[in-house]
């Protein structure tokens, strides 16, 4: 099922190259305002265009359905939908020729004659705009909390400029590493076991297509440290600590400390390099030949939408704790 949190609820419509997409956000309470320049400036930051993303540009103009009256949220369902119209559905034919590293296999295994590869389906980056949108609403639940999302390295370079020019040359791909840290959490969010704070973000964020790793805190460090080192000693009564390698969680629970997490992006499997794949078919080993309109880094459109997943776990966590109060 295409829908994903508690107490917010969304659920996602359409792909990667259906007539629209979009998504309906459920759970948010009345009277929130909704600021429209904000969401359309955090959807113009994860466009293509630019050096090292895709050439396929979108006007990504919103529609909204319902659940917003005079700029403020009624607590209805919210539904919004993006029309698709740069559309190249011919650069897609894989039924019989699946390309290594894509869904284009599995969703035919899935859904069979029928399943929609164009683009990626449903498996796009491009159905991260939804992410973007209902995470930008949800951000003024708690307005002290500010997600900021930087990438630390692509290709393992963290000056990676000249590495993605020179890699788009080659016709290959890169992945990469993208760092987010929350302030002014409030203390106390989160649950001690299966909805501990760790588990809530990490579904959301491996929803986000090429995520194949996250770690809070220290992460895997952690595993080559001592617990006097890794320990976070307290420097005051309100829980701050001195360093911060729990991430600002302990036990699932929020502790007032920044919540700090990495985020490991794949390299994008479509490239310019002709790559061999099994023919469905005849069943033989065939050189196929991709072309289509494809980053050669995802990772440079990505801080905006762990920026807003952040920012909607995080309210689905606040309205949990806040309906659990006597």
């Amino acid at each position: 099922m295409n829908r994903i949190l508690n107490e917010i609820n969304l659920q996602i419509f359409g792909a990667s190259h259906s007539h629209f997409i979009g998504g309906v956000l459920d759970g948010i309470p009345s009277g929130i305002q909704v600021n429209y320049q904000e969401i359309e400036k955090s959807v113009f930051s994860r466009k293509g265009g630019s050096s090292g993303t895709t050439s396929r540009i979108e006007a990504d103009h919103i529609t909204w359905l319902s659940g917003i009256s005079d700029g403020y949220t009624n607590g209805l369902p919210i539904a919004f939908a993006i029309e698709n119209k740069n559309l190249r559905k011919e650069d897609y034919k894989f039924r019989e020729t699946p390309r290594p590293g894509h869904s284009d296999f599995t969703q035919l295994m899935k859904y069979g004659e029928y399943a929609e590869l164009s683009g990626g389906g449903q498996s796009s980056g491009r159905m991260t705009i939804v992410l973007v949108i209902a995470g930008q609403i949800s951000r003024h639940l708690i307005p002290s909390i500010q997600a900021v999302a930087t990438i630390k390295e692509i290709g393992g370079e963290a000056d990676y400029r000249e590495l993605v020019e020179k890699t788009q040359l080659e016709g290959d791909s890169l992945g990469g590493i993208v760092e987010c840290t929350i302030k002014n959490v409030p203390i106390g969010l989160g649950e001690p076991f299966f909805d501990s704070v760790e588990s809530v973000m990490s579904h959301l964020l491996f929803s986000i297509p090429g995520v194949k790793g996250v770690e809070f805190g220290a992460g895997f460090a952690s595993a080559r440290m001592k617990g006097s080192e890794f320990n976070d000693k307290f420097i005051d009564i309100t829980g701050k600590t001195f360093s911060n390698n729990s991430g600002g969680i302990n036990g699932g629970i929020t502790n007032g400390n920044d919540i700090v997490f990495r985020v490991a992006f794949r390299p994008p499997s479509s490239i310019q390099k002709p790559t061999e794949t099994i023919n469905l078919k005849i069943g033989e080993k065939v050189i196929l030949e991709i072309g289509g309109r494809h980053d050669v880094s995802y990772v440079l459109r990505t801080p905006i939408i762990i920026e807003s997943v952040s920012y909607l776990a995080i309210a689905d966590l606040y309205l949990r704790a806040k309906i659990r109060k006597p």
